[in-house]
């Protein structure tokens, strides 16, 4: 680890080796000792607001690492809006009520259902749940802490808090106020495990694939023309439903037809029937769409057909003789008669022709169109379901039955008395329980309602204004379900929750009194309750009178998603608690927001739902939507599959800057992406190993020559004027480039410097030298630099991190891989030019980094930054954000640049194919005259020095180095040109076939062909496979439109460089293995015969300056010297 007390104005000694996890320990101890975070908050306390919101964990389980996820995000664009100069308020949440805290304490009391509750009792078991959701907080702070999320978990808001369950309250009764609350009995999603309706959000989160039957009974008609002789063919997924029967739909404008059994063959076996009267022969209704697709071939049409609207009221045999049916009125909600109390055709217009058999069963009490339609008609509605999910136990055949399991002993009994018509098993995704697994039921229940459908044109225009991410949401999964909105069904009953604030009167249910606080019930009661807790029980027992009519608060609890919904204005007690209507409006909307997919119909709902129900505005303008995190292997985590990765040893196994960067930019961040060692492990090694490095290779050479970034007594600080910024000596133009040069551009002299020995690294070279006196690669760092200030601004403006990681990690590998590789005789020699270019990219590269990787950039900030800056802020994250200085981008050079890599990558290729190793230095390269006449002459030494060639040269000084060959593509040309293609394919072969390589290469060409149309073939690239072979003595690569050739002749002087190479690297081998650091230096003492001392003794020069030899000397070999036998080689090496 670097060093602690460095001396004053110099580098740490940054190690080239880390240990990541550790570090970030003593990042985690460092923030804690200086109260960086809060420092944050203090030095943005003026800046413009900036708001998130903190999506609430219940801490009634272990965190696990999909927490990470969405928390990564929510810290990553907080760090970078505190560098910007906003302040951002970082409010932590606790969810704490709702039917998975139950559950959860059911399971630890072994209860199995509300039973088991009541008879423990409600106040202890809310004890319980309230006890269960402070369970983990220290695991969460924990896990908060290790992973450098930062958010002000001391003030957190908790939902169970009488302060929030109070602003609930009120929010409610605005909704209430305006009319959009209301109680109904209306047809659900419910649980009977749990005892509750679930709303269509819940809902949502809850499908399962289930197989099913899917059967087709019949009903025998017995009114109207076909009474007697024809069945209805009914259709239905759920077998349990027939018990209870009600009515059969029809679509009015669909043609219904009879359809009859054909005889059986002639000869065929006819005793398989089960009785003389053989049902199937019987003709059967059907709706004439559906006619060939169910019972196709064996079947013919009658020729009797009948609108469905002519069908109406006709009445048929249920299935079923089980129940006792209420008697009816006989008469329509329109005042027309009916003919029996149930079991006649009714209309309905939801009825289709996509499947089954256009004949709907309808069991009112189980759907809700059945429910509503059946009204209509005047019939009953008959619930043989108790509320356990279980049928009734008086009923013969299913009762005492889960209704579920009683799908199977009814296709039996439709079977043996066979009504029967067709079974067959499916699998379809059916509604489960989204916390417990229960199947659900479709259950007829009063319960309280927020007419949300009232405000679907509202929450469609406030989606309009929102900015989703990724947009597809926006008009997809979101905007689909807002299209589809239903009510909301907000009761539950249940018990721990905030209870709905309404108090009936016992005398008139229809008058409901909605209470906004505990100081409004106060005055309804006539005695102080504001101190009281407001949950279950204690609230249930508080009534009051009005009017001589005693009042008594409804049983139900809202659903916990109101809780979440209504945090924006909750978390500070608004508007009952003092200060809390400044602080919501400073904090609402929200700018951000970010949570997982499942949140679309959940969270991101709830906010926008409550938002608009209350303040007729959205909560947030913009919301990040992140897939899901997976195993490895996969598949989702879990402990059943028993590939559950913990946040916490996954953190101390490979760093949370690790994970961090791999949740943020590993990825779209909108796909279900894998998490596992080995995706971490590779972001380790190509993004902070690469990065530290070159901290490290900075700090080394840095720390070697003597050379500082910091100021010295003597030495002259750049002003204003000559720095060429307006806002004092700062780091260059918004923090990029400190180009610290005079009005005309002149490097400052000795005297102005204050050094004696000229501008060394003797007094700290505090003033850096101008811009346009570096290096080229100097020069191309400094614009590339501010090119991805630029990039990455924009990236993270528009909250893509994967494109920010991108930008980052291509940087970080072009600074190793390009500037720092390409640069290191510079910096082995301390040239300031290098030293302070890289100090400013390491400077800009750190702050850029932060909000992605706080711990290592902090870690560097502190080695590199506050050891040599009196002035610089004590923390990365204390320091504003890079600006770009346009000015020193070189766009020309930067394409320049890419130029030379291209063919500098091209040039590797040729080598390889050669097989000529790269110490071997050749004669020359030769790339196209238009590339060359794009690189000065700075940029074309950079190609031979990477190359390792004397010289570079265009084409057109070496003549044609490749032998072209040109044969047809039989595949192409056979579908344009059929039996004429040998005819083709032979003019392509007599073809001059180098010529025919560049005629192609811009666009379509002409061959003479007399057996085609017009004696003309039109051919492209596609029907001629061109081969190119270099002559001998060349390797040529090609790839991109860009061509590289090398020239593989080697001269004596060329071998005897390329032996020279090789006693380069052995020096540097055995300097290793000595044990030497790479900026030592040695005395040398060498011992060679033959061929390699010419050599050595010619490039005796290049020998001593590439191993850092202060001396050299030729002696005999002593018995400890190093030996390469293939060289006959023998070096003595001695650090000075």
């Amino acid at each position: 680890m670097s060093e602690t007390t460095p001396e004053a104005g110099r580098y740490a000694a940054v190690p080239p080796q880390v240990d990541l996890p550790a570090m970030e320990h003593e990042i985690i101890d460092l923030w804690h000792r200086q109260h960086t975070f809060e420092k944050t908050l203090e030095a943005t306390k003026d800046g413009e607001p900036w708001t998130f919101f903190e999506g609430p964990p219940t801490a009634n389980g272990q965190p696990g690492t999909h927490h990470v996820e969405a928390r990564v995000f929510k810290d990553v664009f907080p760090r970078y809006r505190t560098m910007r100069g906003y302040h951002v308020d970082r409010k932590a949440g606790w969810d704490c009520h709702g039917l998975p805290v139950e559950l959860a304490v059911e399971k630890e009391l072994g209860f199995s259902g509300k039973p088991d509750i009541e008879q423990y009792g409600v106040e202890p078991f809310n004890a319980k749940c309230r006890e269960s959701v402070t369970r983990h907080v220290d695991a969460f702070r924990e896990l908060t802490e290790r992973m450098g999320y930062w958010v002000n978990m001391d003030d957190a808001y908790w939902t169970m808090k009488s302060s929030y369950v109070e602003s609930v309250w009120w929010g409610l009764k605005q909704v209430f106020d305006k009319g959009l609350l209301g109680e109904d009995h209306r047809v659900a999603p419910y649980c009977p495990r749990c005892g509750t309706t679930l709303s269509d959000h819940e809902l949502a989160q809850g499908y399962q694939d289930d197989r099913d039957p899917s059967i087709y009974v019949r009903f025998p008609v017995t009114s109207g023309p076909l009474a007697g002789r024809a069945q209805l063919l009914v259709w239905t997924t759920t077998p349990w439903t027939l018990v209870s029967n009600t009515a059969v739909a029809v679509r009015p404008d669909v043609r219904y037809v009879v359809a009859h059994k054909d005889p059986d063959p002639e000869g065929a076996d006819t005793t398989a029937s089960a009785s003389s009267a053989d049902p199937t022969s019987d003709d059967l209704v059907i709706a004439e769409p559906l006619f060939e697709q169910v019972l196709g071939e064996g079947w013919s049409l009658t020729g009797e057909s009948f609108l469905g609207s002519e069908m109406e009221l006709w009445t048929y045999q249920r299935p079923y003789e089980l129940l006792d049916w209420p008697t009816t009125e006989h008469v329509t909600a329109d005042g027309r008669p009916t003919p029996a109390d149930a079991n006649f055709i009714i209309l309905a217009d939801y009825v289709t022709t996509s499947d089954g058999t256009g004949l709907v069963h309808q069991a009112p009490a189980f759907g809700a169109d059945d429910l509503l339609t059946c009204r209509k008609y005047g019939l009953p509605l008959v619930n043989p379901i108790e509320p356990d999910g279980t049928f009734c136990k008086d009923l013969p055949l299913v009762g005492g039955m889960f209704f579920k399991s009683a799908d199977k002993p009814i296709c039996e009994d439709l079977d043996k008395r066979e009504i029967m018509f067709r079974l067959e098993m499916h699998w379809h995704s059916y509604p489960h329980c989204w916390r417990c697994d229960t199947p659900l039921i479709y259950y007829a229940q009063p319960s309280w309602y927020i007419r949300t459908t009232k405000l679907k044109e509202q929450l469609l225009a406030q989606n309009e204004s929102t900015n989703w991410f990724p947009d597809t949401i926006k008009h997809g999964r979101y905007g689909d379900w807002l299209e589809n909105n239903i009510d909301w069904a907000v009761s539950r009953s249940r018990y721990w929750g905030t209870p709905l604030p309404l108090w009936r009167n016992e005398d008139d249910p229809s008058d409901v009194i909605c209470v906004g606080s505990l100081a409004e019930l106060s005055q309804y009661v006539g005695r102080d309750l504001t101190s009281m807790d407001p949950h279950r029980p204690f609230i249930d027992e508080v009534t009051f009178t009005r009017d001589g009519h005693t009042y008594r608060r409804v049983p139900e609890v809202a659903d916990a998603w109101l809780d979440s919904g209504s945090m924006p204005f909750a978390q500070w007690g608004y508007p009952h608690v003092p200060g809390s209507k400044e602080k919501f409006e400073q904090n609402f909307p929200a700018d951000f927001i970010c949570e997982a997919i499942d949140q679309t119909r959940g969270w991101f709902y709830t906010l926008m739902a409550v938002g608009t129900l209350v303040f007729e505005q959205s909560p947030y303008r913009n919301v990040l939507c992140l897939g899901h995190i997976l195993a490895a292997d996969g598949r989702k985590m879990s402990k059943h599959l028993g590939n559950i990765l913990l946040p916490i040893p996954l953190m101390d196994a490979h760093g949370a800057d690790a994970l961090r960067w791999f949740m943020a930019a590993d990825g779209s961040p909108w796909s279900a992406r894998r998490v596992g060692d080995e995706a971490l492990q590779e972001t380790v090694r190509k993004v902070l190993l690469t990065y530290w490095n070159t901290v490290s290779f900075h700090a080394l050479y840095a720390r070697a020559n003597d050379w500082t970034p910091a100021p010295t007594e003597s030495a002259a600080v750049a002003t204003d004027a000559e720095s060429g910024c307006g806002d004092g000596p700062s780091r260059g133009c918004g923090g990029v480039v400190p180009p610290a040069h005079d009005v005309d551009g002149s490097v400052a002299t000795d005297a102005e410097s204050g050094c004696e020995d000229g501008p060394s690294r003797g007094c700290g070279w505090v003033v850096p030298p101008a811009l346009k006196t570096r290096h080229i690669l100097d020069r191309w760092l400094v614009s590339a630099t501010n090119v991805l200030v630029r990039e990455v601004t924009d990236a993270l403006e528009n909250f893509d991190t994967q494109r920010t990681g991108q930008l980052l990690a291509a940087f970080i590998d072009d600074l190793s891989n390009w500037y720092v590789r390409r640069s290191r005789r510079r910096f082995w020699a301390g040239d300031p030019s290098a030293l302070w270019t890289l100090h400013e990219t390491l400077e800009v590269l750190t702050r850029l980094m932060a909000p992605m990787v706080p711990f290592i950039t902090e870690r560097v900030w502190q080695d590199l930054i506050v050891t040599t800056d009196p002035s610089a802020p004590e923390s990365v994250h204390l320091a504003s954000w890079p600006t770009a200085d346009e000015s020193v981008v070189d766009e020309q050079l930067d394409e320049a640049m890419a130029v030379v890599r291209r063919i500098v990558e091209l040039g590797r290729g040729a080598r390889a194919e050669a097989r000529v190793k790269t110490r071997q230095p050749l004669a020359r390269a030769l790339i196209s005259s238009a590339a060359l006449a794009k690189l000065d002459d700075d940029l074309q030494a950079e190609i031979r020095s990477e190359l390792n060639v004397v010289a570079l040269e265009s084409f057109s000084s070496a003549g044609d180095l490749v032998d072209h060959s040109a044969k047809a593509n039989f595949r192409s040309l056979g579908k344009r040109f059929a039996k004429a293609t040998p005819k083709v394919a032979a003019a392509i072969a007599a073809a001059d076939a180098a010529q025919l390589a560049t005629d192609l290469a811009s666009g379509p060409v002409s061959l003479p062909v007399a057996e085609v149309e017009g004696g003309q073939a039109i051919i492209t690239a596609e029907d001629v496979i061109i081969s190119e072979r270099p002559r001998e003595g060349w390797s040529v690569l090609n790839e991109q439109g860009e061509t590289v050739a090398l020239d593989l002749e080697i001269t004596p002087q060329l071998a005897r460089a390329g032996l020279a190479r090789d006693v380069i690297r052995f020096i540097q081998d055995t300097r290793k293995q000595a044990g030497l650091d790479v900026s030592d230096r040695i005395e040398l003492a060498w011992d060679v015969s033959g061929e390699l001392a010419e050599a050595v003794e010619e490039h005796l020069g290049q020998i001593t300056d590439e191993v850092l030899a202060v001396s050299t000397t030729r002696a005999e070999r002593g018995a400890d010297w190093a030996v390469e036998p293939d060289l006959d080689l023998a070096v003595q090496v001695v650090k000075v």
